[in-house]
């Protein structure tokens, strides 16, 4: 079983070998990206990344995945999961022989499937359901906590835009000369981004903006909150209901891998190189990064610190240069690290040597080093 996903990442001039304005995740405006793509195994650890061009979409990654896992990798019976946005039906009719899928469908589709009959609204609880038509399992549940936020952010949008009326109402009343229709049309405009244009209204009256809710229009819209469906074509003695719900969750995983490549210390974002093997180079090197800080993760997971905590307690780790008088010879030695050090070494099951031999290799570097560490 395969976990996969994609993400961009913002470049830092316009000559990269994949840069290419696209939907950008980080939020950064006019800046060109590339769309690096992660195939982890069912734990969560990388196998694979692959970089594509900035204006990829994310399906259009999916058939060269197919591709690897069956020639490079050589299986056979493989079930990939990827999100909503990721398989899709043009995706998931080309999967070759042995491939399965779990994936999600997205609130169109399952409002088609109740008109239907297929599915009922009922059907959606905290406890998990299953429906199965012709070859395909649906798993259906409703997320209690995901609906309560999903209600609250409407809530407060709609308090959002009440105080923007207000502001307007007040700029109206204070400007007699200044224009009501510009005043709607703007309003209008801040409804429809805030995606409350299906039940709400703004209309004008004698020079005054009022909002107007539509509760039946509001219930439609909210029927569904905190519902979604898991899609699979595996057997159920293959996988039962809730392994299937479990794997679909464990994408969390690969969304945690991106995460932890952008914001922790793996900095794979901004890139600033340009050529194709150097970009490749620099996905794969921060790829091989976060699986060294997984390894570490597990490794101190009893410590009460983080990786970063544990990497800055290595840096007291330090050597001694030990030269006997009046000859050339010379070594390193290595004094025994604090407890602390000592115990997260152990963890890793590294044992440190005692001596390192001392070797006369001049350091090149492009920060200058002091004279007395060039010799070394």
């Amino acid at each position: 079983m395969f976990l996969y996903d994609v993400t961009s990442s913002y470049l830092e001039g316009k000559s990269n070998h994949f840069g290419e304005y696209g939907y950008n995740r980080d939020g950064k405006k006019r800046k060109k990206q590339i769309v690096i793509g992660m195939l982890c195994d069912e734990s969560g650890e990388p196998v694979s990344t692959e970089v594509f061009r900035g204006n990829t979409q994310d399906p259009k990654t999916f058939e060269s995945q197919v591709k690897k896992v069956l020639e490079r990798f050589g299986c056979k019976d493989v079930t990939i999961v990827g999100d909503r946005g990721m398989i899709k039906t043009v995706q998931i009719e080309s999967l070759p022989e042995g491939f399965h899928y779990i994936t999600a469908i997205t609130k169109p589709q399952i409002e088609s499937l109740i008109n239907k009959g297929i599915l009922q609204l009922g059907l959606f609880e905290e406890k998990l359901c299953e429906i199965k038509d012709d070859e395909v399992r649906y798993i259906l549940r409703r997320n209690p906590v995901r609906a309560e936020e999903m209600s609250k952010t409407r809530v407060s949008k709609l308090q959002s835009i009440e105080k923007y009326i207000v502001k307007k109402n007040s700029y109206l009343k204070e400007h007699p000369k200044s224009s009501v229709s510009k005043a709607l049309e703007t309003t209008r405009e801040r409804l429809t981004r805030l995606k409350l244009d299906g039940w709400v209204q703004i209309k004008e009256e004698d020079r005054t903006l009022k909002i107007e809710r539509d509760e039946e229009a509001l219930k439609e819209a909210s029927y569904l909150d905190g519902c979604y469906a898991i899609k699979t074509d595996l057997e159920e003695n293959e996988a039962d209901t809730n392994l299937v719900h479990e794997r679909y969750k464990d994408l969390t995983e690969v969304e945690k891998a991106f995460r932890d490549c952008k914001t922790v210390n793996l900095e794979v974002r901004p890139v600033y190189v340009r050529k194709e093997d150097s970009t490749r180079g620099h996905v794969f090197v921060v790829m091989l990064a976060y699986m060294i800080i997984r390894r570490l993760r597990r490794a101190w997971k009893n410590f009460d610190l983080t990786v970063e905590e544990g990497l800055a307690q290595l840096t007291t780790i330090c050597s001694m240069e030990v030269t006997i008088k009046g000859q050339k010879a010379s070594c390193q030695k290595i004094p025994r690290p604090r407890q602390q050090s000592h115990e997260l070494l152990e963890a890793l099951q590294i044992k440190l040597p005692e001596v390192l031999p001392s070797r006369n290799i001049r350091v090149v570097t492009r920060k200058k080093l002091a004279v007395r560490r060039k010799s070394q």
